[in-house]
């Protein structure tokens, strides 16, 4: 017996086809629209000049270059002494050996331990040093006094 099929569905059915149908149609032009037909059509090729191009270059104008002329790395960073800076003792504590310098150009604030500093540092002291990185952000060390201050 063959299956009663309803109004309903017979018209979801036709919808169906007809959507298909249109998706095909759809397909097919932007197919046509592009002109991509093949894998050849997709490729692309770069020029000397880094300019992207659909034709192959042509191999009678190829230049040769030499290995030995690449750099394959960066070349060494001279070294550079760091700049000395002058600053003035903010606060010391001689209880827990540690202080702060402040810089007299930058009126910025440096750590320093006492192992850094010379053994009679008082606060009010002027005083040279130097800054390397910390754990917590750079830190004064290999602190002087000042010329024109105490000497020892």
């Amino acid at each position: 017996m063959a299956k009663s099929m309803s109004f309903n569905k017979r018209e979801l059915e036709k919808k169906k086809e007809q959507k298909k149908q249109e998706k095909l149609k759809r397909k097919e032009e932007r197919k046509a629209n592009n002109g991509v037909e093949s894998f050849d059509d997709m490729i692309a090729y770069v020029d000397e000049n880094g300019v992207i191009t659909n034709t192959p270059p042509d191999p009678e104008r190829k230049t040769k270059v030499e290995a030995e002329n690449i750099a394959v790395s960066t070349p060494k960073k001279e070294e550079t002494e760091d700049p000395i800076l002058t600053g003035r003792v903010e606060h010391f504590n001689q209880d827990k050996g540690y202080g702060f310098i402040k810089d007299t150009v930058s009126a910025e604030k440096y750590f320093f331990h006492i192992s850094n500093a010379p053994a009679n540092i008082a606060e009010g002291d002027m005083v040279v040093f130097e800054l390397e990185r910390g754990q917590k952000g750079m830190n004064a060390v290999r602190i002087a006094f000042e010329k024109t201050e105490k000497t020892d």
